[in-house]
């Protein structure tokens, strides 16, 4: 029988060394829709997956002009943390996060208050832009305006090279670093909670199984199943704001 809601409350409350592991699910309380989930968008559009692959995005101006076009309306620029956020930010408050590892690019874990240098961004954000050709990076809101001004495929405006955002798409290589420092923050940790994630898209997902190997209770808390159910200690198929908050509201900090 797996752990309840009060027994991962005590866990949480003796831990010192918490791990959180976020997907897509901890943001759509916040109105950002996730990918994969009943409602999400490479569910309703397949074709709007394209836009998130490198391949088609370098060889065909098109699905970068299309691409451009969707980043403007994009519910991120607007959407605020919810109480999931400020859950994860009341734990470093505390003292016990370790790390946040986020499968996330809306940057709502640290506009909630998360310390950036605890925060490790697997696959980039969405706030800021990256040149393919030369390297050279920068805040994306000065480019959407370039697009709302009548540039449909914006170019680099140091080298007339290909514009992206900050995000790896699909086909493209991690951050150098970022894997290393998600595995070791995972056998570090002597909790890891993974939230909101499918925890289907690797290599990222790794670290839920090397952080269980490493000694780390493992709580899942996800609308629905994983392929990591079956090891963790506790699986919570509960809203994730109310849960987070319930998890962190009773806290004892062990004496260090």
């Amino acid at each position: 029988m797996r752990a309840s809601l009060d027994t991962v409350r005590d866990w949480v409350s003796t831990s010192r060394r918490i791990v959180v592991l976020s997907g897509a699910g901890i943001s759509t309380e916040s109105g950002i829709p996730d990918f994969r989930g009943p409602n999400g968008l490479w569910t309703r559009d397949p074709d709007a997956e394209k836009l998130s692959d490198i391949r088609y995005y370098l060889a065909d101006s098109e699905v970068r002009r299309k691409a451009w076009l969707k980043r403007l309306p994009n519910p991120g620029w607007t959407a605020q943390p919810n109480a999931g956020h400020k859950a994860i930010v009341e734990l470093e408050r505390r003292g016990q996060l370790h790390a946040l590892i986020t499968q996330n690019i809306d940057g709502l874990h640290q506009k909630a208050g998360t310390s950036p240098e605890r925060v490790i961004e697997v696959h980039g954000t969405m706030h800021s832009v990256l040149c393919w050709d030369c390297g050279a990076t920068g805040p994306m809101l000065p480019v959407l305006e370039r697009v709302r001004g009548g540039e449909d495929d914006p170019q680099c405006t140091d080298c007339g090279g290909i514009l992206k955002s900050a995000t790896i798409l699909f086909g493209e290589g991690l951050k150098p670093g970022v894997m290393e420092r998600a595995l070791q923050a995972a056998v570090e940790a002597d909790l890891l909670i993974a939230v909101g994630s499918t925890l289907q898209v690797y290599p990222v997902a790794g670290v839920v199984p090397a952080a269980k190997a490493a000694g780390a209770r493992l709580v899942i808390v996800n609308a629905d199943p994983t392929q990591f159910d079956r090891i963790a200690d506790a699986v919570l198929h509960r809203p994730i704001g109310e849960t987070l908050s319930k998890l962190v509201g009773r806290i004892n900090l062990p004496e260090r």
